[in-house]
């Protein structure tokens, strides 16, 4: 009697296991300096998933791909929420350079234009809850393209 390639010879590997591998091989991907986006959030929803299959053995595996992908891209939504909040909270340095408004800023607009350098630039205000009229001295953090974002300069003389 023959035995067929195509049997199922090798035992199953359990899912929590699967799911336990997946999540350590991208936190270990992570780890060693990979930054995709999304790969932390995959880890943590493999490092889940490898509970809930290890709790509800039952988990069809069509399902637990669907919990997957969505528990990654709600930890990676989260994630994202959580760094932009943490990203607002800016300090100014001994580098960070002053510029005048000169147009723009109104109630309703963060974004307006300064004199930086001699040149005129298009500007964020980082604080839009700060209004920031026309001579204003506002401190230059940092630039994304040819935008400049900019704080109100509480040290005014």
């Amino acid at each position: 009697m023959a035995i067929s390639p195509y049997s199922n010879t090798y035992p199953m590997i359990p899912a929590p296991l699967v799911w336990l591998l997946l999540g350590l091989a991208c936190l270990a991907v992570e780890w060693l300096g990979a930054e995709w986006d999304g790969l932390m959030a995959a880890a943590l929803a493999a490092l889940g998933l490898s509970v809930l299959t290890a709790l509800i053995p039952s988990v069809a595996a069509g399902v637990q791909l669907l919990l997957f992908g969505a528990a990654t891209t709600g930890v990676l939504a989260l994630m994202q929420r959580w760094s932009r909040q943490k990203s607002r909270r800016i300090l100014t340095s001994d580098s960070s350079e002053r510029a005048t408004v000169i147009s723009g800023f109104t109630d309703d607009a963060s974004t307006g234009r300064v004199r930086w350098q001699g040149q005129s630039w298009a500007a964020t205000n980082l604080d839009p809850q700060k209004p920031l009229a026309i001579g204003d001295s506002v401190t230059v953090m940092g630039r994304e393209g040819t935008q400049l974002q900019i704080l109100w300069d509480s040290q005014r003389f």
